[in-house]
């Protein structure tokens, strides 16, 4: 009997992603999520979830519940109002890291505060390391470092020097807003997943990836990442 090896890297294509749409919500999802579900498509190591979603003015996600997750919400434009019941409130616009910590379980709520503006925001999921700790809530402005280039560590565990923290060790969220022709070096972790949420890049040994094309790396070491001629804004977990 044999064990298939994952590929090096895998292109995940924008247009191939499960896609829900509604009256308010139009959602991208690079994993199974809500009633789309493919048992081959579950995960990339510990990312369980990465929605790219637009939500229309005066409109949102209304009160709803978490457990036992790590959520980080990223905004591509427009803004989000956070409200939960463990009493934390936050407006997040670009620029903006924002973690929940569900742990043993939390109501919550994500509205688009415009009344004319759309939402757009990637929102990802990972498991953490320990079940069963309390709701967590944090956000943090990074504009700064990401205006200075190269890729910033926006959220990460313990000892990652991440801007926000989230509770699991072995993962890491990267983001860079790169200019056009910058290039940076995917982080070298057992998995990575590369996703370019505004613009297009060239990934080493893979090729170009458009705009809401993932990339997933296993064990596939640091290729370089180039930028393409209108920049490129992209998020990059490295997770064990």
């Amino acid at each position: 009997m044999t064990t298939e090896t994952p590929a090096p890297v895998e292109i995940r294509p924008a247009a191939g992603r499960p896609h829900t749409q509604m009256g308010w919500l139009d959602s991208w999802h690079s994993f199974s999520f809500g009633g789309h579900y493919d048992p081959a498509n579950t995960h990339h190591g510990l990312l369980l979830v990465s929605n790219d979603d637009r939500v229309a003015p005066a409109s949102g996600f209304g009160m709803h519940p978490h457990r036992d997750m790590e959520i980080v919400t990223w905004m591509i434009s427009g803004e989000v109002q956070h409200h939960d019941t463990s009493g934390n409130s936050g407006l997040i616009r670009r620029g903006i890291a924002q973690r929940m910590s569900a742990g043993t379980g939390l109501l919550h709520s994500e509205e688009n505060p415009s009344p004319d503006v759309e939402a757009h925001f990637v929102q990802m999921w990972v498991v953490p390391d320990t079940e069963g700790i309390d709701p967590g809530y944090e956000q943090r402005d990074v504009t700064e470092q990401l205006e200075a280039g190269g890729l910033v560590a926006v959220a990460g565990g313990a000892g990652s020097g991440a801007a926000i923290h989230i509770n699991q060790r072995d993962a890491v969220l990267w983001a860079g807003w790169l200019t056009p022709g910058e290039e940076v070096l995917v982080p070298d972790a057992p998995h990575a997943h590369v996703f370019v949420a505004v613009g297009s890049a060239d990934l080493e040994g893979a090729g170009p990836l458009a705009e809401g094309d993932a990339a997933r790396l296993t064990g596939a070491g640091s290729p370089r990442l180039v930028a393409g001629p209108e920049g490129a804004e992209v998020l990059i977990w490295a997770t064990a």
